[in-house]
């Protein structure tokens, strides 16, 4: 897509707000123009947070000082299918809310190379994922989530263990079209474009989004879209050449999400839900796979979600997720779900 006009680096944290469906299949040819790198996202409530989220990683995840030839430093992050649902860079941006209603959430994300464990500056950053009521903008029609009053059977106090009209084993049927790791891409239905953005990595490879808590729906876990574009030039008209070295997805732990459900509009869905352990696409091997550490007010998460990961990438790698591949560490099972899987 054509960028934002005239010098970024004079419309720090500025927007571009347009919504044109056109959508490019060739990510070596992305025109994406991003505001000045030092730019900053309000982070409201969880903003005192974001300084230290990346201090709560596990420690075998931490990258070490320095690595010397040929050693890797930091596991590799899983690598997913993009899901039917993925827009190129409509817009370029921190703050992807848009009026959508539900839990802030503040993303903080860092990009590093496996193998040098250096940080990598200016990569070009998507995250997507779909509303507190399971619908991805720009497929509203085609989404599978869905909302309405208050199910009986939702929890009505602090939730504990596993939600009664949680699905008790591999969920049944074909899996929704809609959002998950595999299937076909779909052409946008619509000219929404809530809960998407683009931005770049600063020196350190870091990037901050802000947003909502998302929800679920039919045959997925909860979870966020990412794709991390390497190797290419920023110009004042575009983003242009490189590769899609990383196409992933970010996950929440079933205690976040238990919460969350106690929270409006979350608490008015009547879908099924999935739970992390029963999710086709991850692969249960935690931060690796893309399980995201988070912090926020056990007492009250309505306040805030703060969740952080480092991702460890292979720069010079091509992984565009329009394959479904099977990914290591799955179980068999899951691996061959996966593949079946449309979702």
């Amino acid at each position: 897509m054509t960028g934002n006009s005239g010098n970024p680096a004079n419309t720090a944290g500025a927007e571009n707000d347009r919504q044109g469906p056109r959508h490019k299949r060739d990510l070596t040819r992305r025109k994406v123009v991003v505001a000045g790198a030092g730019a900053a996202v309000a982070v409201g409530a969880g903003g005192a947070l974001a300084a230290g989220a990346f201090a709560g990683e596990k420690s075998g995840h931490k990258p070490k000082a320095a690595a010397s030839a040929g050693e890797v430093c930091y596991k590799l992050t899983s690598e997913t299918t993009e899901g039917p649902y993925y827009i190129d860079a409509d817009k370029l941006r921190q703050d992807i809310t848009e009026d959508k209603e539900g839990i802030p959430l503040t993303l903080a994300l860092k990009v590093i190379d496996s193998e040098t464990c250096k940080p990598l500056a200016n990569a070009a950053v998507d995250v997507w994922h779909c509303d507190a009521l399971g619908i991805y903008s720009g497929y509203e029609s085609l989404s599978t989530g869905g909302g309405g009053g208050a199910p009986t059977d939702a929890p009505s106090g602090t939730p504990t263990g596993t939600p009664t009209d949680a699905p008790t084993g591999t969920p049944t049927g074909e899996p929704p079209s809609g959002g998950g790791g595999g299937g076909a891409h779909e052409e946008p239905t619509d000219d929404e474009r809530y809960l998407r953005g683009t931005w770049k990595t600063d020196r350190q490879g870091r990037v901050t989004f802000k947003t909502v808590f998302p929800g679920w729906y039919r045959g997925r876990t909860v979870h966020i879209h990412t794709k991390v574009h390497v190797n290419g030039e920023w110009t004042d008209a575009g983003y242009e050449g490189g590769n899609t070295c990383h196409t992933g997805q970010f996950f929440f732990d079933e205690e976040s999400v238990l919460a969350s459900a106690e929270v409006e509009p979350y608490s008015t869905s009547t879908t099924e839900r999935t739970t992390l352990t029963e999710d086709t696409i991850y692969d249960q091997s935690g931060v690796q796979g893309g399980l995201l550490t988070l912090k926020y007010n056990k007492k009250n998460i309505a306040k805030g979600v703060v969740a952080s990961i480092t991702m460890g990438v292979e720069p010079d790698a091509t992984h565009e997720g329009t394959d479904d591949a099977v990914q290591p560490g799955a179980s068999e099972t899951a691996s061959a779900e996966a593949s079946a899987s449309s979702s």
